[in-house]
C-alpha cells in the first residue's frame, strides 16, 4: 500500500487571488489584507492520501444502519435496549453487500417522514384519519400529533410501498 502526497500552489480561494479580504464589515471600497495568504494571493494544498485496496474490515462495529435520525444509539445502561432495537443490519451482512429492508429504519424512535429526510429519500405523504402528517408544516416530526402512533404511519408506508413495487 503506498502512500502518496499531493501538493501545489493555488489561487487562494478566501481572496480569490486578489490578496485582499472583503467582507461583512469592510463596506464602500475598503479592504483588508487577507489573513489566509497574508496579501500574496497565493494559497496552497497538500493531500496526503494511501492507495485505495478495498474497504478495511472494523472490528468495532456489530450493527449498520441506513442513517442516524439525530439520536443516541446504544445499548444503554444495564443492557435495557439492544442495538437491534433501533433497527440496521448486522455488520457481516453490510459488509457483504446487504441492503437494507423495510424494518431496518429506526421505526421505534422515527416516522417514515422523519427516516425519509435523514436518508434524503422522496418524503412520504401520509394521509390518514385525523389529518395530515405535519411534516409538511415545519414543525419537529417528533411535535406531530400522529407521532405517538407512528407505528401506523409505518404500517401504511409498508403497505404504499408494496404496492408500488408489485406494479
Amino acid at each position: 500500500m503506498g502512500q502518496h502526497t499531493f501538493e501545489t500552489d493555488c489561487k487562494c480561494k478566501e481572496c480569490n487571488g486578489t490578496g485582499l479580504y472583503v467582507g461583512l464589515a469592510e463596506r464602500d471600497g475598503a479592504a483588508v489584507v487577507c489573513h489566509t495568504c497574508k496579501g500574496t494571493g497565493k494559497g496552497h494544498i497538500k493531500i496526503t492520501y494511501e492507495d485505495f485496496e478495498g474497504r478495511e474490515k472494523r472490528e468495532d462495529v456489530e450493527r449498520v444502519f441506513e442513517v442516524n435520525c439525530g439520536i443516541v444509539v446504544g445499548k444503554g445502561k444495564d443492557g435495557e435496549l439492544a442495538l437491534a432495537d433501533f433497527g440496521g443490519i448486522p455488520y457481516e451482512e453490510w459488509l457483504s453487500g446487504g441492503g437494507f429492508p423495510a424494518g431496518s429504519e429506526m421505526r421505534r424512535f422515527v416516522c417514515p417522514a422523519w427516516h425519509a429526510q435523514s436518508t434524503m429519500k422522496e418524503q412520504p405523504k401520509q394521509e390518514r384519519e385525523g389529518g395530515w402528517c405535519l411534516s409538511d408544516l415545519g414543525l419537529r416530526f417528533s411535535a406531530c400529533r400522529l407521532f405517538g402512533c407512528k407505528h401506523e404511519c409505518w404500517e401504511k408506508w409498508d403497505a404504499d410501498g408494496a404496492e408500488a413495487s408489485a406494479s
